[in-house]
Parts: structure tokens; C-alpha cells; sequence
């Protein structure tokens, strides 16, 4: 008699088949992917992406020593990223709980994944007009109104 079979969690089917590919960029465990808005923190996160680590191999054994993780980096944030690499990896070591990562290699470049910037809130025009006519003391119309717009923007109702 057959039993009926379990529901499986997408990651686990998915894992398996993109093993291989993370494989051949270096990487030992895809959650330095997949977990690296959580591992450095969103600021970091925005600017920058893991590309590969890069694993050297020790002289007194065959095992490898802590990677480089190969870093894209948008151009001006490189400066910062730089500054902070030792937070980084502090952060990236603190995450696994070993010594995976020893140092850093920027590569400037477009991220691959942008975040899409959410969208911005629409003012609500008839609260901006009742901001703009409760300023009497404005004559210019039209900073009278854009003062409203912005009213209306900082304290929405």
C-alpha cells in the first residue's frame, strides 16, 4: 500500500538544483545569498552584493582557510564599503560561527538585483487645498499651494 505523499517546502526541491551553481562561485552554503539582507544589514545590502568567495588552500594541509568574498559594489558607495569591510566580515563570521570569511575584493558594477524603491505616498490634493487656505498671511498663490502639497506630504490625515 502506497502512503500518500508529503508536501515538500519549495526551498528544499529548489536547493538541490541550484547547489551546483553556487558551487561554482565559491560558495560553501547559499545563505550568504539568499540571507544577505539579514547578515550585514539593509544599508550594506543596498549597495552591495555577494558575487563568489575565492578559497585558498592552506600550505600545511590540503584543506582550504578562511575565502575572499568577491564583492559587487555600486561605484560610490565603494569608498564605504571599503571603510567597513572589517564590520562586514565580522558580521558574515558571526552569522556562520567560524571563520569563513578573512577578507574582502570589491568589484564595481550595477547590482544585479535591485530593490525597487517603493512607491512614493500620493498627497491627497483636498487636504492640501484646506492646508493652503488656512495661510492667510501668504499672498503668492503659488507658494501657497506648494505649501500645502508639502503639508499635506508631511502630515498626512
Amino acid at each position: 500500500m502506497n502512503k500518500p505523499s508529503q508536501p515538500k517546502r519549495l526551498s528544499a526541491l529548489v536547493g538541490g538544483c541550484l547547489a551546483g551553481v553556487f558551487e561554482r562561485q565559491g560558495f560553501a552554503s547559499r545563505e550568504i545569498v539568499t540571507q544577505w539582507e539579514t547578515i550585514v544589514g539593509a544599508d550594506i545590502a543596498a549597495v552591495a552584493e555577494p558575487m563568489r568567495m575565492q578559497w585558498m588552500r592552506t600550505r600545511d594541509s590540503d584543506e582550504a582557510g578562511p575565502a575572499t568574498l568577491v564583492l559587487r559594489v555600486e561605484g560610490p558607495a565603494a569608498i564605504e564599503i571599503q571603510h567597513l569591510s572589517t564590520v562586514i566580515i565580522e558580521r558574515i563570521n558571526g552569522y556562520f560561527g567560524w571563520q569563513a570569511v578573512s577578507g574582502l575584493a570589491l568589484r564595481q558594477a550595477p547590482l544585479t538585483r535591485r530593490n525597487r524603491k517603493p512607491e512614493r505616498a500620493r498627497i491627497d490634493e483636498a487636504r492640501a487645498a484646506a492646508i493652503a487656505a488656512e495661510m492667510t498671511g501668504i499672498e503668492d498663490e503659488r507658494l501657497r499651494a506648494a505649501l500645502g502639497r508639502l503639508g499635506a506630504a508631511i502630515k498626512p490625515m
